[in-house]
């Protein structure tokens, strides 16, 4: 039998498409992800209030015109402890042991090798936080809250070095280019990420930044917001331990099922830079972790009632966003355990049309805001900050479905129209 013909692609097509508004549009992303991350804090310890926002603004502008404002949001030896833990995280990746799990299949028709070990980084390095705060006291954690604003200046900086490194390194040799990363703007290709599978050798950096370094900060910022409010009040409410519990739970969730990320939107289409670099070790981490931060500084006590409500919805969302993530990871792979039903396409592919994925075109979305609900309602209601998440996480949402619609139009072209009438509700039946 003759060898198979090797598979036709280009490499390096050139994109005509923009997202995000263009270069415009992606220059307001950079800007607002920074001051979003050193404003939030800032606002939860003045206590902003919508009924004071002028008075609150005016504080701040008056702060910001102190040299010394300006100077308590660098320090270089902060610097070194974020870089110390980022290669902490090469080191376990490198090292630990990890099942080989391959990707799906690229334009070329070759599937890259993934070492799943981010769960043995989680549980490796909360072990020996674990271990040394019992030992010595939580005075390592409480390093985190009295450096705040310095620990965001380290990761804006490394995350923005990092997507400036992978965007040069893109141009070295024939790489494959992300099909939205290659287009005659500069700025934009570095912002968007223009290689789509950067790699050092074996090691791949964008599954790297997704899985390692923020997820597992978060927790860790976390548990230092619980030794905090502890070390102000001398106790720790109900509300924390239900937030960080929660967070805990997602994260290990999302470490342990690690292979489910390589059928994502993250893995196979986007390319790698300075949105996901920033994403990953700064907005998720200083972001996500906010409501465990707000509640350090402003306490609360839900009783056994609210704390039974929020659980509820938790556990609601959990299950959406679990159950349908692994109907779809499952079916990719070409496992059908439930025998669901599924649309042939003229492509050769199939698209779900039932269970979870009868019911919304994004299911795994709507877990997921429903999710966020649950980690928020734990602050109460006695300021609008804590559920900035929920806002931005909709519009996150949203925005996502947007692009995998365009994604998928063009991918399938007339037979996604006859999906669309199978399974017509984006992300929540019978609301959108």
């Amino acid at each position: 039998m003759a060898p198979s013909p090797p598979v036709k692609y280009e490499a390096a097509p050139k994109s005509l498409h923009y997202e995000f508004g263009g270069p415009l549009g992606a220059l307001g992303v950079v800007i607002s992800v920074p001051f979003f991350s050193y404003w939030l804090p800032f606002a939860a310890a003045g206590n902003f209030q919508l009924s004071k926002f002028a008075e609150f603004h005016a504080a701040g502008w008056r702060a910001m015109h102190d040299p010394q404002w300006w100077e308590s949001l660098w320090s270089w030896e902060v610097f070194a402890v974020y870089l110390a833990w980022y290669f902490w995280c090469v080191l376990c990746a490198i090292a630990l042991p990890g099942k080989e799990i391959e990707g799906v299949e690229l334009r070329n028709g070759k599937r890259l090798t993934y070492t799943m070990n981010a769960f043995a980084t989680m549980v490796v390095s909360l072990a020996m936080i674990g271990a040394w705060t019992f030992k010595f006291g939580p005075g390592a954690l409480l390093y985190i809250p009295h450096h705040w604003p310095q620990l965001v200046s380290a990761a804006a900086v490394w995350s923005t070095f990092l997507a400036t490194f992978v965007f040069f390194q893109s141009y070295i040799g024939e790489q494959m280019l992300a099909l939205g990363g290659n287009t005659s703007n500069a700025f934009y290709n570095w912002f968007i990420g223009r290689g789509l599978n950067p790699r050092l050798g074996d090691f791949d950096i964008k599954t790297f930044n997704e899985m390692r370094p923020g997820l597992i900060l978060w927790v860790i910022f976390d548990l230092a917001f619980v030794a905090w409010q502890h070390e102000r009040i001398g106790r720790v409410t109900d509300s924390m331990i239900l937030t960080v519990a929660f967070h805990t739970w997602y994260v290990l969730d999302a470490e342990y099922n690690e292979p489910a990320i390589l059928t994502t939107m993250d893995i196979t289409t986007d390319g790698f830079g300075w949105m996901l670099s920033a994403g990953d070790l700064l907005w998720v981490p200083f972001t996500y972790s906010y409501t465990a931060y707000f509640l350090a500084l402003h306490p609360t006590d839900l009783g056994v009632s609210g704390c039974a409500g929020v659980l509820a919805v938790q556990l609601i969302g959990y299950y959406i966003f679990r159950v349908s993530n692994n109907e779809k990871n499952e079916f990719r792979l070409g496992r059908n355990p439930k025998n669901l039903k599924s649309f042939q396409t003229e492509r050769g592919t199939r698209l779900l049309t039932s269970g979870w994925w009868g019911l919304s075109q994004h299911p795994n979305y709507m877990g997921d805001w429903v999710m966020s609900w649950a980690w928020c309602l734990p602050c109460g209601f006695q300021s609008p900050l804590p559920y900035f998440y929920v806002i931005y996480f909709a519009i996150l949402l949203v925005h996502r479905q947007t692009r995998d619609d365009e994604a998928c139009a063009h991918k399938y072209k007339k037979d996604w129209e006859t999906y669309k009438k199978l399974v017509p509700w984006r992300i929540i039946p019978y609301v959108y």
